[in-house]
C-alpha cells in the first residue's frame, strides 16, 4: 500500500485486540487507530478512543469513515449471560460495526472469528460461522477471516474450563496436530494486521495452523 491507512479495531482491550493495539500503533502503515471501548484507553498520539455503548452505537458519527476494520470481538456464553446475548457480541455486533464502516467508506475487514467455524457446528461455531457469512454479506473488497485454536492468553474474566484446556494442550503440544495447538494472541494480531493490508482483493481464511508460531 502506497499510503498509510486509517484502522478501526473493535475490541482492543481484549487478549487479542490489545496486540493489534498494540501493533498498529508502532506500524507506519497505519496513520490512525479509532479504537472504540467502553472503558477509555491509555492515551497515544496514534489513537482516537471514543468511549461507547456498543449496544447503541452512533450511526453518524465521523470515526466510521476509515479505510479498514479489525473485529476481535468476543464473549462467552457465561459471561455474557445467555445465548441471544452472547450471539449479540459474536455475531451481531461485528457485523454491524463491518455495515457502519462499509457505509462510510471502508473496503478493508479482518474478523477473529474460531477454529471449525461452521454453521453445522455448536451453537459457539454456528455463532462465529453467523459472524463470517453477515460480513462476507456486506461486501468488503478485502475480507480476512482467522480462525485460531484456543488463544494462550491471560483474561480478564475467568474461563476455568479454556485454561485448564491451555495448560493440557501445551503439555501434550508435540502430540497434537498443528492446527489444534494452542495459539498466541500475537500470532493472531499479526495475522489480522497483514489481512487489511493485503495487496489482493478477495477472501483470504488463515486457519490455526498457519498461526503457529
Amino acid at each position: 500500500m502506497s499510503a498509510p491507512i486509517d484502522l478501526m479495531l473493535a475490541g482492543a482491550s481484549g487478549a487479542v485486540g490489545s496486540e493489534v493495539l498494540r501493533m498498529a500503533l508502532a506500524d507506519p502503515r497505519f496513520a490512525k487507530v479509532i479504537a472504540p471501548t467502553r472503558r477509555p484507553l491509555p492515551a497515544h498520539e496514534k489513537l482516537f478512543n471514543p468511549v461507547v455503548n456498543f449496544s447503541e452505537l452512533p450511526v453518524n458519527a465521523p470515526w466510521w469513515n476509515v479505510d479498514a476494520v479489525i473485529c476481535t470481538l468476543g464473549t462467552t456464553i457465561k459471561a455474557a449471560g445467555s445465548e441471544a446475548a452472547f450471539a449479540a457480541i459474536d455475531c451481531e455486533m461485528p457485523v454491524r460495526i463491518g455495515m457502519l464502516a462499509r457505509q462510510a467508506g471502508a473496503t478493508r475487514y479482518a474478523l477473529n472469528s474460531s477454529l471449525g467455524a461452521s454453521e453445522r457446528g455448536n451453537f459457539y461455531l454456528r455463532t462465529k460461522a453467523c459472524a463470517e457469512s453477515g460480513i462476507r454479506a456486506i461486501g468488503f473488497p478485502f475480507f480476512t477471516i482467522v480462525r485460531p485454536s484456543l488463544i494462550d492468553a491471560e483474561r480478564e474474566e475467568a474461563r476455568p474450563m479454556e485454561t485448564m484446556g491451555i495448560v493440557v494442550m501445551r503439555v501434550l503440544a508435540p502430540l497434537i496436530p498443528r492446527r489444534y495447538r494452542v495459539v498466541e494472541p500475537e500470532a493472531i494480531a499479526q495475522a489480522l494486521i497483514e489481512g487489511v493490508l493485503a495487496e489482493s482483493p478477495g477472501e483470504r481464511i488463515v486457519e490455526s495452523a498457519q498461526l503457529q508460531m
